[in-house]
C-alpha cells in the first residue's frame, strides 16, 4: 500500500467512525435533508475553515479538522441522498447507512486514485488554503447547478463535485497531520 493510500484510509477510518457514532447517536435523521441543505450545511463549514485560516483566531473550541471531517461526511450524506432521494422519516439503520457510506467512499477513494496517477500527487505540493478554497469553488459550481434543476451542459455534475470535495478535505486533512 502507497504513503497516500494510507493515509487517505487512515482519514476516512476516523471520518467514518465520527459518523458511525453519529448515526448511534440521532440515527439517519439527516435522510430528510434536501441536497441543497447539505450544501449549505458544507458551504458553512468551509466557510468557518477560511475565516480560521484568514483571521488566525477563533471562539470556538472546534478548529479546521472538525470542520474538514464534516465536510467528508456531509458530501457523503448528499451521494447517499442523490442515489437513494430525500427521505420523509429516518429510514436507513446503522447498517445499511455504513454500507452506502462504504460504497460512496470506495467510489470517491478510485477517483482519486485515477487523478493522482494522472496529476502525480501535486496536491502534495498545495497549500492547506488552496483545497480550501477549491471545496469553496465547487460548492458555488454545485449551487449553480442546483440552481439550473440539475441540469449541465458539459460540465461533470453534482457527484462528481461533491467527490472532488471529499477529496480535497481528506487532502487538506493529510497536510495537517504531517505538520503536527
Amino acid at each position: 500500500m502507497t504513503q497516500t493510500e494510507q493515509e487517505y484510509k487512515n482519514i476516512i477510518g476516523q471520518c467514518r467512525n465520527l459518523f458511525s457514532k453519529k448515526m448511534k447517536d440521532y440515527g439517519s435523521a439527516w435522510r430528510i435533508l434536501r441536497l441543497a441543505s447539505l450544501t449549505d450545511q458544507i458551504f458553512i463549514k468551509a466557510q468557518r475553515i477560511r475565516s480560521l485560516q484568514q483571521n488566525g483566531s477563533q471562539k470556538i473550541a472546534e478548529g479546521q479538522t472538525s470542520e474538514f471531517i464534516g465536510i467528508i461526511n456531509y458530501s457523503l450524506m448528499a451521494l447517499i441522498q442523490i442515489d437513494l432521494g430525500v427521505a420523509e422519516q429516518p429510514d436507513l439503520d446503522l447498517d445499511a447507512a455504513l454500507a452506502q457510506y462504504d460504497e460512496k467512499i470506495a467510489t470517491t477513494y478510485q477517483l482519486m486514485q485515477n487523478k493522482n496517477h494522472d496529476y502525480g500527487e501535486a496536491w502534495r505540493d498545495m497549500r492547506v488554503s488552496s483545497l480550501t478554497d477549491l471545496i469553496l469553488q465547487k460548492l458555488l459550481r454545485v449551487k449553480q447547478i442546483e440552481d439550473n434543476e440539475g441540469k449541465t451542459l458539459v460540465s461533470e455534475g453534482i457527484d462528481a463535485n461533491y467527490q472532488d470535495m471529499i477529496n480535497y478535505a481528506v487532502f487538506a486533512l493529510i497536510h495537517m497531520e504531517s505538520n503536527t
